[in-house]
């Protein structure tokens, strides 16, 4: 596991990046409820603006409570940088124009969020961006894809909503072999679960609406920089490594070495694109990161007593759950996942879609609601709502079936999550 100055995890989710208010002595961190700020002189502006020093200068391009849930996120994914946008969406979005130009590709598995395969299947065509969808059981379906075009190679760690544990070793062989970047998606393990860095990951995005935030209360992404890729060894990524016209010709792959990736991503697509979190939703997910370690541990406790529980019921027909003995990704997710297999999975009813909506409408401890992650036991019914857009035959490749329902189980007492359901079904 990563460690910063001889500090393990949960040290470094509670103190990473954040320090005593130098102004005010506060020990919380403050809110920067601020637009923008004051430059000590004209030198010091044209610094900050020639990215000759670091700093602040207006909260689209960062801000000081923004920069403490950067460095924390950054020191438990054990990356040299970080960067928060608005939503995981907009932060997939960054990545994705820092990498891409007209005209190229990137391949993604198919066992994706249902959003982001509606995002990189329709949405980014209109940046004339194509992206290849090859199935994540099948490394050498990746490879196949590989061609003088490709950008970079999109995978989840564990897949939502299917649970499906990513051989990211696998993946990361043929991201190298291509010469491009592993991104992978780390929402549902989290750094407390899984650590792709170690696994070959150059880039690692989350939502941290879900478990990095955790209380359902504020949305926003994040990206890190793992600084182990070499953008100057191609020309593949003009953004990065030829000169850059709106900063007097510099490189940004010779300037700033192993932060380069998401100095890019600030100073070009977030500067330009503007999908800045607030202060106050960076206060937030920061706040709620310091017990990460304590929920997700709970979390994981609770998942895997409720996965036993529905394998065992008469009426449901199958759990995909990687942490029961039986599941096809159990000894992958002791590999990647050695904390446990995290708080959300799938399970079918034998009574199809029709059983399906009725479950989420008798449920009453869970809530019926689109997102996961928070402290709360969530429900939904995937087919009919979060990948309703999506084909009958993506969706059961996305493994949202018309039987399936996702649960994202929080950490209230295991017990009453499971006496809910049982009544429930």
């Amino acid at each position: 596991m990563t460690e910063e100055n001889n500090h393990k995890f949960a040290t470094m989710a509670i103190h990473a990046g954040a320090a005593p208010d130098e102004a005010t002595g506060a020990r919380a961190t403050p809110i920067y409820q601020t637009t923008s700020f004051v430059f000590d002189d004209a030198e010091h502006a044209s610094q900050l603006f020639h990215l000759e020093a670091f700093g602040n200068i207006y909260s689209r391009i960062m801000n000081p409570t923004q920069n403490v849930l950067e460095e924390r996120v950054a020191a438990l994914e054990g990356g040299t940088a970080a960067l928060a946008t608005a939503s995981g969406h907009s932060a997939q979005l960054i990545v994705l124009h820092t990498l891409m130009e007209t005209g190229d590709e990137f391949i993604a598995a198919k066992q994706l969020y249902g959003g982001s395969i509606n995002q990189f299947g329709h949405s980014f065509k209109k940046f004339g961006w194509t992206a290849r969808f090859a199935d994540i059981d099948d490394p050498s379906s990746f490879e196949a894809l590989v061609n003088e075009k490709t950008r970079a190679i999109f995978v989840e760690s564990i897949a939502n909503p299917g649970g499906v544990i990513t051989d990211l070793d696998a993946i990361s062989v043929i991201a190298k072999k291509a010469g491009v970047p592993l991104i992978v998606d780390n929402t549902l393990a989290t750094p407390y679960l899984c650590q792709p860095k170690q696994h070959g990951a150059d880039i690692i995005v989350h939502s941290m609406t879900k478990f990095l935030g955790g209380h359902g209360n504020s949305v926003g992404g994040v990206l890190v920089d793992c600084g182990t890729f070499d953008w100057m060894a191609s020309d593949k990524f003009k953004s990065i490594s030829t000169p850059c016209e709106s900063y007097g010709g510099m490189v940004f792959g010779e300037v700033f070495g192993p932060i380069a990736f998401a100095i890019s991503c600030r100073v070009l697509g977030l500067r330009d694109l503007g999908p800045c979190i607030s202060p106050f939703n960076a206060f937030l997910i920061a706040t709620g990161m310091e017990t990460l370690p304590l929920r997700i541990k709970q979390h994981s406790e609770n998942a895997l007593q409720v996965a036993r529980f529905l394998s065992a019921h008469e009426k449901v027909s199958f759990v995909s759950y990687a942490g029961l003995p039986d599941n096809a990704y159990h000894e992958r997710a002791k590999k990647y996942c050695p904390r446990g297999a995290g708080a959300v999975f799938t399970f079918g009813l034998k009574g199809g879609y029709d059983a399906g909506v009725k479950l989420v409408n008798s449920v009453e401890l869970f809530s019926h609601l689109a997102n996961v992650g928070d402290t709360r036991s969530l429900i939904i019914h995937p087919a009919s709502t979060t990948h309703s857009q999506l084909t009958a035959e993506e969706r059961k490749a996305a493994g949202a079936g018309d039987d399936v329902i996702r649960l994202s189980i929080g950490i209230e007492d295991a017990l009453d999550i499971i006496a809910d359901l049982e009544k429930a079904i």
